[in-house]
């Protein structure tokens, strides 16, 4: 399988906000609508909160692509919102609005989740990043799947967008993930040891009436129910553009990576799914500023340190992926701090929530003028 397989696809979730309060506000799926006229295709998407607005690329051959598709969904979907008198803002949380407040996508999908879930459903106000790489097959796709969850813990550091929640510093780099723990079958994946051993998995869940379908998975990375794609989605959205774009290409890259690794028979290590959660939290807690485990050595090491560790590890096949500039932007984002960084910073100089949305919603453009 040639590097050029291992195709992308992005998905965004955006915050649909009044750009005089700064809350949170529906947009009675008119974005999706309008926007639909426009780009002529369904790029658009609602989401079972009427304040998201999701949007995806489709399937791109390397990151260059991603990024023209992407910066174009960004530009369109803010102009779009702007003719209804609204805004989008990237941040994985909004930092003021409350969630008791939001109304609802009058859906059967979105009822039936709410009806099960409750207000662990009607709380779960948060804004993802989801990546989809291409794989040759469902078998591979669980063998990559299986190698990848040690790294997960890194990329989500890299991500991390969400320290307020209801009007809160809440000391986390990342709280959206705090929230959507709230949900079943969230987290970090089991080891799976064949396809067919996560095939038999749903099919007892079908069977004993836990979900009616395989997208009820909702797990930090998945194999794909109707893709043949592994898809992550552990991350934060980034509130830059570069940042996402950064972010699909260490995760295209680890997967080439690992399966070049698999057609030489050798197999990285499998750790238990504990210890990737205690570095999940890790990551959710401190974002890039803290220290991970590095089981292998059996020691905490920097974060940031494991981050270029990781990058070294993937070196060899930025060139054919032909994202080396695109990957690179990383070294920016351990320098300058991600987007929980920024926000901390923009909040604790005046203290002023509305000054912070403003910022949220035009860092949200930068570099998509392409």
């Amino acid at each position: 399988m040639h590097a050029s397989k291992f195709t992308l696809g992005i998905e965004e979730e955006y915050m649909v906000i009044d750009p005089i309060t700064r809350e949170l506000k529906s947009h009675e799926q008119k974005i999706v609508e309008a926007a639909g006229k426009l780009l002529s295709d369904d790029s658009v998407k609602a989401e079972m909160h009427q304040a998201v607005v999701e949007v995806g690329t489709g399937i791109c051959v390397n990151t260059t692509q991603a990024r023209q598709e992407l910066a174009g969904l960004r530009k369109n979907i803010n102009m779009v919102a702007g003719d209804l008198g609204l805004q989008i803002g990237a941040s994985g949380t909004h930092p003021f609005s409350m969630w008791q407040t939001q109304l609802i996508t009058d859906h059967p999908r979105y009822r039936e989740i709410v009806h099960e879930l409750q207000d662990a459903a009607r709380s779960n106000l948060i804004f993802g990043l989801h990546v989809h790489v291409g794989m040759e097959n469902k078998q591979m796709a669980i063998h990559i799947a299986n190698s990848m969850r040690y790294f997960l813990p890194h990329v989500y550091a890299l991500s991390t967008n969400s320290p307020f929640w209801e009007g809160r510093d809440t000391g986390f780099k990342s709280f959206r993930t705090k929230v959507f723990d709230k949900f079943p079958r969230t987290g970090i994946p089991d080891y799976f040891e064949s396809f067919e051993a996560y095939d038999n998995y749903i099919k007892l869940l079908i069977k004993t009436g836990c979900i009616d379908n395989a997208k009820k998975i909702w797990w930090d990375l998945r194999v794909h129910p109707f893709f043949d794609t592994v898809e992550f989605r552990i991350c934060d959205i980034p509130m830059l553009l570069d940042e996402t774009i950064a972010i699909a290409a260490i995760f295209q890259a680890l997967c080439y990576k690992l399966y070049l690794l698999r057609l030489k028979n050798i197999q990285f290590i499998d750790y238990n799914r504990a210890l990737i959660a205690e570095n999940k939290y890790r990551a959710s807690r401190y974002g890039i500023e803290g220290k991970l485990i590095d089981f292998g050595k059996e020691k905490e090491l920097e974060t940031k340190y494991l981050i270029e560790e990781l990058l070294d590890f993937v070196d060899d096949v930025v060139d054919e992926l032909g994202s080396r500039k695109d990957i690179s932007y990383v070294y920016e984002m351990l320098k300058n701090g991600t987007g929980a960084d920024r926000q901390l910073a923009v909040f604790n100089k005046n203290k002023d929530m509305n000054e912070l949305v403003d910022f949220i919603t035009h860092s949200t453009l930068i570099g998509t003028d392409i």
